[in-house]
């Protein structure tokens, strides 16, 4: 192994580096080509020969990759590497990682990867945010602000576009709005944001963190190291750790950091904030962080109308943001002017239909428990449609909390009967719904019944509070769903 790889940037000598890509998925093939464009000489595993592997290995092999799919593949680390490159969803205990650690061979993800191809002559802050809930819409609110305060900017990371991409960019970036998964901080080391926020940390993925191969020093359960993981993002910070004050876990995680002196801690928070905070103050979000006269003033940077849609935690989302944004210098005009211009994508408290009163919504997104009970909670009476794969998670703290706003409750999908005894132990009084049946049909009968216990006034919610790949191929396919469903019963 050559020892130069510790302190590698793009600058190294990659010629001489062999490096194995673990994984032909979309940071797997942005890895594999900027590496190749390097001058690395790469070898690319997936145990995965569909199509568009195939077709991506073509482009590689053009390039002068060795890429090896079909069943076994990942099986052999092969002989001679000095890099592993794993793709975010690997668990730490696949043979390959195995036996990369067994021989001492570093480990790193593509956000660890593009961190070091942009130094050091590439180098542009990035602004990072990671949570359980809440990542896509928050970056998606942030690269809207810093577009609007006049920046060259992109969204990229766990949002869709890896970051390789844009190191490698021809284009010439003032700052990278920058969503990172739990999986994807798993695999860094080094890298130094300029600014990161930790948006919320509730239980989510914890049968990847099951695996206690990935298990940091000291942790013994798979919630304290999904938890150590979304930490990692305020390590090395440069200028200032965003954390949500209603969430002490989030609080204590920038207390642990060891952060570049001088960084300091912003909050956020739902009502009127202290000095080094943003919040709100009647109609208006407010700054008290970045202003000189934070001690006794605050700045006004957007007004409650500018949030849309209106729910207490996408204003919490429009809060991170806004302390994110500010931290790089942006004037409250482009943080108000950038969440009025900001279009989120769909699937997320998305208003389907409107009919006899009833309103049809979909956050198809609400992919876990936690982000389930954050859209509950923007509504006073609900019929909830729930299910899909509950990931290891438990419903029982959210149906206690919500259980007071639940007009009747539907749910299908593997883990229905997780949902399910969770609303006969602590909601017993609400009419539920089980349906068996795992095919499309089972949305079309959620919806019907749903509409049938609905009210005037109330929401029909598609909240499933679950991950969606036991029935669809991914939350959109099922929001889809559900909104043909509620076309075709409104018309």
């Amino acid at each position: 192994m050559i020892d130069w790889i510790a302190t590698a940037d793009r600058l190294s000598p990659w010629q001489q580096a062999h490096v194995v890509v673990a994984g032909l998925g979309t940071s797997g093939f942005a890895a594999a080509d900027g590496l190749l464009d390097l001058g690395a000489q790469v070898v690319v595993l997936d145990d995965s020969d569909s199509p568009g592997n195939v077709e991506k290995a073509t482009v590689l092999e053009l390039l002068d990759a060795t890429v090896r799919l079909g069943a076994g593949a990942t099986a052999q680390l092969p002989d001679e590497v000095d890099l592993v490159v794993t793709s975010p969803g690997w668990l730490p205990s696949a043979p390959l990682l195995a036996q990369a650690r067994l021989r001492g061979i570093p480990i790193w993800g593509e956000v660890e990867l593009a961190w070091r191809m942009s130094l050091p002559d590439r180098q542009v802050p990035w602004l990072g945010i990671t949570g359980t809930n809440g990542k896509t819409t928050t970056v998606g609110m942030l690269e809207s602000m810093l577009t609007a305060a006049g920046l060259v900017t992109s969204a990229v990371g766990n949002v869709g576009r890896p970051i390789v991409e844009a190191v490698l960019d021809d284009l010439s970036y003032d700052v990278l709005a920058v969503e990172l998964s739990s999986f994807q901080l798993h695999w860094t080391h080094s890298v130094s944001l300029h600014s990161a926020a930790v948006l919320n940390v509730a239980p989510d993925h914890l049968e990847w963190y099951a695996d206690s191969a990935g298990w940091p020093d000291g942790v013994g359960d798979p919630m304290a190291a999904y938890t150590a993981d979304k930490g990692r993002i305020y390590q090395r910070v440069q200028h200032a750790c965003v954390y949500n004050v209603a969430d002490a876990v989030t609080e204590k995680l920038v207390e642990d950091a060891d952060v570049i002196e001088g960084a300091r801690a912003i909050g956020f928070t739902l009502g009127i904030p202290g000095p080094s905070m943003v919040g709100v103050v009647d109609d208006v979000l407010v700054d008290r962080a970045f202003i000189a006269q934070r001690r006794d003033s605050a700045v006004e940077i957007a007004k409650l109308a500018d949030v849309v849609p209106y729910a207490p935690h996408n204003v919490a989302n429009a809060l991170a943001a806004a302390a994110l944004a500010r931290s790089f210098g942006v004037p409250p005009t482009a943080v108000s002017e950038g969440l009025r211009r900001l279009q989120l994508g769909d699937h997320r408290i998305q208003t389907i239909a409107e009919r006899d009163g009833v309103r049809y919504i979909d956050d198809s997104k609400a992919t876990n428990p936690h982000a389930a009970a954050a859209s509950l909670a923007a509504f006073d009476s609900v019929v909830w449609i729930a299910g899909g794969q509950a990931k290891g998670t438990s419903f029982e703290e959210l149906v206690d909390q919500v259980a007071a706003r639940l007009r009747a409750v539907a749910v299908f999908g593997i883990d229905r009967d997780v949902v399910a005894a969770a609303i006969r132990r602590h909601a017993p009084e609400v009419p539920l719904l089980v349906i068996d049946r795992e095919d499309h049909g089972a949305m079309r009968q959620a919806v019907s019944w749903a509409a049938s216990r609905a009210v005037p006034g109330d929401v029909v919610l598609l909240a499933p509070g679950c991950a969606s790949k036991d029935m669809y191929s991914d939350y959109a396919a099922r929001g889809d769903d559900f909104a043909a469903a509620v076309q075709e019963l409104t018309g």
